[in-house]
């Protein structure tokens, strides 16, 4: 009996060890059925020294650690758990090639490696990336053999404290404080391959006009050919549109959608299903990926934000994406879904997703939930006026817009967080770059820095966290509204070249913004600590953060909270949308509406009886 019960004990070890985790397609707008997800047991080696390439660490079969990707390192679900600075770490599993993909091209595929990352195949380089936020592909069809086994090893490289990559909230002390939360390192996000067709299709940008009624699908090709290329739309089972067009860059087909097309609203989250093939001159179909689409238009006229050209009030949630097991990474796709059904559930339509470039399978889940998101990147930590620093963030950038401007769910591009560089030059050269760049891609409304000094942007946002509710409504109607304006051509004979900076202030003017001519939303307030046991003094309030004093009953936090959002809903005739900070506590931070584990905090049907709240003539 003794033995049966050991060897169940060995079987449920095995199984554990060799199990997948976060084994759902990674990328379901553009799904191919063949494909092998490389997440699980990998062997790694810290190298804080950076000696790795000297140490011969790209050709290694194998290090004496091990982890299981796609956690970072600083995570409990990694098995490792460290979470002092991480400079360098190195990764390697073997890599085995099905003989079924003989003949076509191998892509490898990264959700993400924080922050920069260069990839080996049997000790040689098969690619880098520069990023620690946007997936990316390596064709390694050269250094591998069909039916043979290979040594992949992945080195990525991260200094926060360098201020010249992005890192969001990761804390650069030792220890965090205040805000900023455990730092992320090294691969985050599910690691695949998949054999595509020489001709495949690379991406494609969906563009829904509903005052047309139409779907635009424009194709990318790697390698463009004298193939064919077919897109099919489906309203469920039944086939609405189909258009055919040569596989080349530049296409663009227009699918007619009928006369009364199912629009996509967070109340009623309805997709159209798309099919896009590639044919060879024979006809046979070369690749074929599943996608979907929602027809929705979201736009800004005067004070407004529009969405199907209706007036809709956006109530959002600060989400800063983060887990206390996983630290940037769900622990699982189920999490990642339940995320948006706790903020549904606390009567918010939508979250500005703070900090961090969010997974794709939560987009998807947002998508098909009716989630409101603006979509964000780790801003924070870089010195936005380094040069060095504009290349690499407007890179990043750009694939971050490329991954996700197809989710019907994201409604506003918000790349920074509280900049405060009114008299830098470069900031506002940078802060223009953005905005260009990313209308260039998209045509959603961009908001150019959320809550700080504004130079060229689609929405005012203004953070507050003045607690008293009066106070709050008169800040918000009565404060200054501050941002760059166009240099004047006035004589200025020096520069002090180290921060790039105009040493005469007055070329930049900081004007009181009057009546809004553009949507103007609150997209950071309340804050509103609450720790267990803080009514009857019993929780840890010394060691936890939020914004002012603290409520010393449910009452009073109640009766603050419902008071902050009436005084907003109150300003609706300039106060266009909200953001309340925030959906979880994150560590040390607790003033979210649910505990860390995702746990009630409060009683949720009072909640929801405050933020579900509109104003009149709102959506």
């Amino acid at each position: 009996m003794k033995r049966i019960f050991l060897f169940a004990v060995a079987l449920w070890a095995a199984v554990a060890m060799y199990a997948v985790p976060r084994a759902e397609y990674p990328r379901p707008q553009f799904e191919r059925k063949d494909w092998v997800n490389l997440n699980g047991d990998w062997t790694y080696a810290f190298d804080f020294v950076g000696s790795g390439m000297e140490k011969k660490f790209h050709e290694s079969r194998g290090f004496d650690g091990h982890i299981t990707v796609p956690f970072c390192p600083e995570s409990k679900l990694s098995g490792v758990g460290y979470t002092d600075f991480i400079r360098h770490i190195w990764y390697q599993r073997p890599l085995s090639m099905p003989q079924a993909w003989a003949g076509k091209n191998i892509m490898l595929h990264f959700g993400a490696v924080y922050y920069t990352s260069e990839i080996f195949i049997d000790g040689k380089l098969a690619g880098r990336h520069f990023g620690g936020s946007t997936s990316f592909a390596l064709d390694i069809t050269k250094f591998v053999a069909d039916g043979k086994e290979h040594s992949l090893v992945v080195h990525a490289y991260s200094d926060p404290r360098t201020t010249l990559q992005p890192a969001g909230k990761q804390n650069l002390r030792l220890v965090q404080f205040e805000c900023m939360y455990t730092r992320c390192t090294g691969i985050w996000q599910t690691v695949w391959m998949e054999p595509v067709a020489p001709e495949a299709l690379t991406r494609v940008q969906v563009t829904t006009d509903i005052d047309q009624n139409c779907v635009c699908v424009q194709p990318y090709f790697e390698h463009p050919s004298a193939a064919r290329f077919v897109v099919t739309l489906r309203d469920g089972k039944k086939v609405i549109a189909r258009q055919t067009a040569p596989a080349q860059n530049g296409t663009v087909l227009t699918l007619p959608v009928g006369r009364k097309p199912h629009l996509w609203w967070p109340e009623d989250p309805y997709l159209y299903q798309l099919t896009y093939e590639v044919l060879n001159e024979a006809g046979q179909v070369i690749d074929e990926v599943q996608s979907y689409t929602g027809l929705r238009k979201i736009h800004t006229s005067g004070n407004k934000v529009y969405l199907n050209n209706e007036p809709y009030y956006q109530r959002l949630v600060l989400d800063q994406g983060f887990y206390p097991d996983g630290i940037w990474t769900a622990p699982s796709d189920e999490a990642l879904r339940h995320d948006i059904e706790l903020s549904k559930a606390a009567g918010f339509n939508g979250a500005r997703l703070h900090q961090k470039v969010f997974e794709e399978r939560f987009h998807y889940w947002a998508d098909h939930l009716g989630y409101l998101t603006w979509g964000e990147a780790p801003s924070w930590g870089m010195d936005t006026n380094n040069p060095e620093v504009a290349r690499n963030f407007l890179n990043e950038w750009r694939e971050e817009i490329l991954r996700d401007r197809n989710h019907p769910s994201i409604v506003v591009w918000t790349p920074m967080n509280e900049e405060w560089w009114p008299d830098h030059e470069q900031y506002a050269r940078f802060v223009c770059d953005v905005y260009d760049l990313t209308k260039s891609l998209d045509s959603r409304p961009v908001c150019d820095v959320s809550g700080g000094v504004h130079v060229k942007t689609d929405i005012w946002t203004e953070h507050t966290y003045e607690q008293d509710p009066a106070k709050l409504k008169d800040k918000v109607y009565n404060g200054e509204r501050w941002f760059v304006r166009t240099p004047k051509p006035i004589d200025v004979p020096q520069r002090n070249v180290g921060f790039n900076r105009l040493t005469d202030t007055q070329l930049y003017e900081y004007p009181t913004y009057d009546a809004p001519t553009i949507p103007y939303i609150l997209d950071e307030f309340g804050g509103i600590k609450w720790v267990k046991g803080q009514d009857k003094e019993t929780g840890n309030s010394q060691q936890s953060w939020g914004y002012g004093e603290p409520p010393h009953s449910l009452e009073e936090f109640y009766a603050r909270l419902e008071g902050q959002v009436d005084a907003l809903l109150s300003l609706s005739e300039n106060v266009w949308g909200y953001c309340y900070t925030q959906l979880t506590d994150v560590e040390q931070e607790q003033n979210g509406v649910y505990f860390y584990d995702r746990s009630s905090k409060f009683d949720m049907n009072r909640i929801r009886a405050i933020f579900s709240k509109k104003p009149a003539g709102a959506k």
